[in-house]
């Protein structure tokens, strides 16, 4: 079989990675990839948003599956326009992606099911945002574009002041573009956040193991949030109990009324979860997405023993519940990001990186690339502000991490940068 990746992220080089180990797959491209995917598949210079040309290649390579990582794509109706070609697809279908697409619909779907999230009000203009901010002053508040704004549209605010500049950037000043003509402004949750992920067809649910990433830029969860600065799997903090109640109390009853609000679901849905530890309601959704995260992806993918393929066709064919339990290898994963200078805001580009290949000796290692590309002499070179994935496993969390920043340690490139506190959580 030969499968279709499409994206360009360290998520797409982690699912053309694994998905290339298939026992059913012959030949895996990437649309468009990047340096790293050159490596593992075969890169396809077609954009993620240009859908008549990616299935035009789809069927002039009879390609067999196509899996869709990033959002973009998802929300656009990228799996309807493959299906109506009758090309075989992974992923939600364009009301699903909703579920990321628009964090209003998202909220309603999780008032719908009683699914335990912040308490929010929405909104569509700067005049009503701020007299309902000036009536609740005293109320730590988090201001959401309701739209994508590539993982940047949440504003943490830790008083009146800060969310009510956070309305004006996004209606005055429009930092978000049209993906903040609607905007919410929600109650602020606090403690630990967790990652859990699930495949479903949406009649059955399959738990992937929990994983904690790390959104703040700098050590101790400092400074902007980012698209995320690296991550972790399992994560302590979601154990079996905790993990079950998710299940029942999230996960089933959010499946559940997408498909009484006639939309079904089918592919990743991804909890972001503010943990509530010592409490009746142990987690409460901060935010849905319609697809692996990055860079949760990486390590998850690092553990995962069970055959992806089989996994995403039995979605495509709704048969996902005849298929048994996922496998994972139990020996924990580690992926730090590298990031270049100026990221999450603008960074330059074009930077030769070195030390890659010593990197990925050191056993158990895989450097997953995001944003990096091929110059004309055929170097790697930084394309972007998340740059790799440094994944590692090990026989506990602190080795994982260990080798991780040992792998680190020898990848260079000019302005390269990034937090050395990752999985620190579940060690101390």
């Amino acid at each position: 079989m030969k499968v279709l990746v499409i994206g360009n992220g360290g998520r797409e080089h982690a699912l053309a990675w694994k998905l290339g180990q298939s026992r059913k797959v012959d030949k895996v491209y990437v649309a468009p990839g990047n340096a790293g995917t050159a490596v593992d598949a075969e890169n396809v210079p077609i954009a993620a948003t240009n859908f008549p040309e990616l299935i035009r290649f789809a069927k002039a390579e009879r390609v067999g599956l196509t899996v869709v990582g990033p959002e973009l794509p998802l929300t656009l109706g990228i799996v309807d326009a493959f299906e109506k070609e009758g090309l075989r697809v992974f992923g939600p279908n364009r009301r699903a992606a909703q579920m990321e697409g628009s964090k209003i619909f998202c909220k309603k779907i999780l008032r719908a099911g009683s699914v335990p999230t912040a308490a929010y009000s929405e909104f569509d203009n700067q005049q009503d945002a701020v007299a309902y901010l000036n009536r609740n002053s005293e109320l730590p508040v988090v201001v959401k574009a309701d739209g994508l704004a590539a993982g940047k549209g949440v504003i943490v605010c830790d008083n009146g002041a800060e969310a009510i500049d956070a309305v004006k950037r996004i209606c005055a000043d429009r930092e978000f573009g049209d993906a903040g003509n609607r905007f919410i402004i929600e109650e602020r949750l606090t403690g630990q956040e967790a990652s859990v992920l699930a495949i479903t067809d949406s009649k059955t649910i399959m738990t992937l193991q929990p994983a904690q990433d790390h959104k703040p830029a700098f050590d101790g969860d400092r400074g902007p949030n980012t698209g995320g600065m690296g991550a972790y799997s399992p994560a302590p903090l979601v154990d079996d109990e905790t993990l079950h109640w998710i299940e029942s109390h999230v996960l089933v009853p959010t499946v559940h009324t997408l498909n009484k609000n006639e939309t079904p679901f089918r592919g990743v849905l991804y909890a972001g979860l503010m943990m509530q530890t010592g409490t009746k309601t142990p987690a409460k959704v901060l935010e849905y997405n319609a697809r692996f995260g990055d860079p949760e992806c990486q390590p998850l993918l690092m553990r995962l023993q069970t055959d992806l393929v089989d996994v995403f066709e039995a979605v495509i064919d709704q048969r996902l519940g005849l298929l048994p339990p996922l496998a994972f290898d139990q020996r924990p994963a580690v992926c730090v990001v590298m990031a270049s200078k100026g990221y999450p805001g603008s960074s330059e580009k074009g930077f030769p990186i070195t030390g890659i290949e010593d990197a990925e000796s050191i056993p158990d290692v895989k450097v997953f690339h995001a944003g990096t590309a091929l110059d004309k002499e055929g170097r790697v070179v930084t394309n972007g502000g998340r740059v790799l994935g440094v994944t590692a496993l090990g026989e506990t969390i602190a080795e994982a991490k260990r080798r991780a920043y040992e792998a680190v340690s020898k990848i260079h490139w000019q302005g390269v940068w990034y937090r050395k506190d990752i999985s620190d959580k579940a060690i101390f």
